[in-house]
């Protein structure tokens, strides 16, 4: 394992992360200063939530010792994109940057936001289920020779610092974000069961790292010009199994628990919608389905 003094003064420029990272946090501010203006009270620990937690891990990842390292190593590479996947959305997503924009943009800035998240496209991508599934889809190549050029390549980097994050987004805000609250709550239990097998199934590919033992990447030859402390191969590989299989558990109980959350909050506000009807449209409601899609409609009042 690395001595803690390269742990801590390792340092990189990742141009692609502060690339992501300056649009967000000056989005961000503008969304504060736009709030103190209309005399909204945002609170502070959202703030600190989103620069200090989400923001702050995502350059710690990027700027530190594992944006430093992630080339050579399997496990400190494992350890950033995991990151990048799941803590890094979770942390930016608890500071309700949308939240801030729908409350700050002003009646055209919403419905343009309302129109981009609108999109066939972003509706696909942002279905928490298929966010899951390209997750998963993604650790599955960490089994296969594309490990290696996942890891080395710049051209990947760059995709993987971008994508990734994002990713992990369209995954994590329909379940924080207040705007989920209005999906129905027969797809809410649907996609929870999708999304809790899914994420049981994350750990596989870290099982796999850990109890294999060949270099599934190819990539065996020894590392030369290189501190002392960097594990073999096949020691690398099984630390990013660990930390894979790891990580993944333990970051299923947040999810989980939020998914339930959003549930919860889905039923409530469908039992509102409910107990403002009068007696009439329940009845009305209660004929329409009864009769079925295709019954008769109107035969109760012919009586």
């Amino acid at each position: 394992m690395p001595p803690w003094d390269v742990v801590l003064t390792s340092w990189t420029v990742n141009w692609p992360a502060l690339a992501l990272l300056v649009p967000a946090a000056v989005l961000y501010a503008r969304g504060l200063r736009a709030a103190r203006r209309r005399r909204i009270h945002w609170p502070w620990h959202r703030t600190w939530t989103f620069y200090v937690l989400g923001l702050g891990s995502f350059a710690a990842l990027s700027f530190g010792f594992t944006g430093v390292y992630s080339h050579d190593l399997r496990w400190v590479f494992t350890l950033k994109i995991t990151s990048y996947l799941f803590i890094v959305p979770l942390l930016v997503t608890a500071g309700k940057p949308l939240t801030l924009a729908r409350a700050t943009l002003g009646p055209d800035g919403v419905a343009r936001l309302r129109s981009f998240l609108a999109h066939p496209v972003m509706r696909s991508l942002s279905n928490t289920v298929v966010a899951a599934l390209l997750g998963l889809g993604m650790f599955t190549l960490f089994l296969t020779p594309l490990f290696h050029p996942l890891r080395t390549d710049p051209l990947w980097d760059v995709a993987l610092t971008l994508l990734v994050p994002l990713t992990g987004m369209l995954m994590v805000v329909p379940i924080i974000e207040d705007d989920s609250a209005k999906a129905v709550s027969a797809l809410i239990i649907v996609e929870f069961i999708y999304v809790f097998i899914e994420l049981v199934a994350d750990a596989v590919p870290g099982i796999m790292m850990r109890i294999s033992p060949q270099i599934l990447d190819g990539a065996s030859q020894a590392l030369t010009g290189h501190p002392a402390w960097l594990p073999g191969a096949l020691r690398d590989q099984q630390l990013a199994g660990d930390l894979l299989w790891f990580l993944a558990e333990i970051v299923d109980v947040p999810l989980i628990i939020l998914m339930f959350v959003r549930f919860a909050r889905s039923d409530r506000n469908e039992a509102t919608s409910f107990d403002s009807l009068t007696d009439d449209q329940l009845d009305a409601l209660n004929r329409e389905h009864l009769s079925g899609p295709h019954g008769p409609r109107g035969s109760s009042s012919d009586a």
